[in-house]
């Protein structure tokens, strides 16, 4: 069974106190063979995966679920993560630039799209962003969205909204969550009549129904790309072993159709 480790602190990541509880961490991922520091949306397809590719392969897996911003932030700052996989280029494209990013290794892995949900007991159709029942259902509640600033799913539905021109209507009544798991979780539970999430996430929760599909035009292209981690910063060193094969096992058959089951979109550009 896979040692899954959740990292939620704030986005900001502040100080030594953070750094301090990352780097107590560390021991625990640093047991494992081979440690992913994955986008918190990948959780439920990456929990299928991580089974087979211990029984297949031998090797143990640790995998780190988080906002892909705090991730990037956290291996800026030496944690101990093998494989990248955000919900968002511009994060790898952050640690890219650190010198943190193996050549060659990046590529795009999977694709989603943008929702908007609301719990299932509670919540009724509508015919589009354009519908009264929209705002009805929303009242004077909370709109549930991870981080607009720094987390992925956050940055994409802002851009989405201010396309729609939405964004300065909603903008008061958004409940920022750390990710876009724990803004869906705000949904499941009722705290909040309306949240924007992933295709996938929504398909992982039973308790909330979709009411619409942001326009693809509307936001940049969803895109998680993968990358293997440098062992040491700057250094051109091989991957081990367990991490070449986890690089290479996402992007086998295996990884591909748990990756569709969950929601996600493959042979992505």
């Amino acid at each position: 069974m896979s040692r899954i480790t959740r990292f939620l602190t704030a986005a900001a990541w502040p100080g030594l106190l953070a750094l301090a509880v990352m780097l107590g961490a560390a021991g625990s991922l640093r047991a494992a063979d081979v440690t992913l520091f994955a986008a918190a949306s990948l959780k439920n397809a990456l929990d299928e995966i991580s089974q087979s590719f211990e029984a297949e392969t031998g090797y143990s897996l640790a995998i780190s679920l988080a906002g892909s911003s705090i991730l990037a932030r956290q291996i800026s700052l030496g944690a101990p993560a093998d494989i990248y996989l955000p919900a968002s280029p511009d994060w790898m494209d952050y640690l890219q630039a650190k010198g943190h990013v193996l050549p060659n290794s990046r590529r795009n892995l999977l694709g989603n799209h943008l929702v908007l949900v609301a719990p299932r007991d509670s919540g009724q159709p509508i015919s589009g962003f354009d519908d009264p029942g929209l705002m009805a259902q929303l009242g004077q509640g909370k709109l549930a969205m991870a981080l607009v600033q720094a987390v992925p799913a956050g940055i994409y539905g802002k851009s989405a909204l201010q396309w729609l021109g939405l964004w300065q209507r909603l903008a008061p009544q958004v409940a920022q969550a750390d990710n876009v798991r724990a803004a869906l979780a705000l949904v499941a539970a009722g705290a909040a009549p309306l949240g924007v999430v992933y295709a996938s996430d929504a398909r992982a929760e039973p308790r909330v129904m979709i009411l619409a599909e942001f326009p693809s035009q509307s936001h940049a292209p969803i895109r998680y790309p993968l990358a293997l981690i440098r062992p040491v910063a700057n250094a051109e060193t091989a991957p081990s072993p367990a991490a070449a094969s986890l690089y290479a096992y996402l992007q086998g058959p295996v990884a591909r159709a748990a990756f569709l089951e969950a929601g996600f979109d493959v042979d992505v550009e």
